[in-house]
């Protein structure tokens, strides 16, 4: 569980520096696609400048784990959770306090804020209600702390 901590972690910390170095403000289909939500890094915007803060949002399959986070580069928390995902409800368990939800998540393609796709989360009581994310973000089984820090330093500076 330890290991499963430390990447979680590590994963804020590197999504966090993801979105301060790259550029983020569309249409709107709302046609759901559940297989968006999980194994990827949502948002709810990114920062212009190291004081404003930023929303994230990840929940990874390979065990089921996920994380609330609020940061900005100087100050922030975070708040891992467990869950079990059916349909399009997540059931919640927050380990340190022992509360329980259901979230009903919905994701979609769109283009809005210069990213791909939006998510609505209804029920929880951490994080905000809508996040963004883009293509690239996929979390895609990474287990290792230096695999996510390869994977996003890679997305943050993208070969042009």
């Amino acid at each position: 569980m330890r290991k499963v901590l430390l990447t979680v972690g590590l994963l804020a910390a590197a999504v966090f520096a993801l979105v301060t170095w790259t550029g983020a403000g569309g249409d709107d289909a709302r046609d759901d696609d559940p297989t968006l939500v999980l194994d990827r890094i949502w948002v709810d915007r990114v920062p212009s400048k190291p004081e404003e803060t930023m929303s994230l949002f990840a929940a990874i399959t390979r065990q089921p784990v996920g994380v609330f986070q609020f940061a900005s580069q100087w100050k922030g928390g975070y708040e891992i959770f467990q869950y079990k995902a059916g349909g399009k409800e997540l059931r919640v368990v927050f380990p340190q306090t022992g509360e329980k939800e259901k979230v009903k998540a919905r994701a979609w393609n769109c283009k809005q804020r210069d990213m791909d796709y939006c998510l609505e989360l209804t029920g929880a009581s951490r994080g905000v209600k809508r996040y963004y994310s883009q293509r690239g973000w996929e979390i895609d089984g990474v287990t290792r702390p230096e695999q996510i820090l390869e994977r996003t330093a890679a997305l943050a500076h993208p070969k042009r």
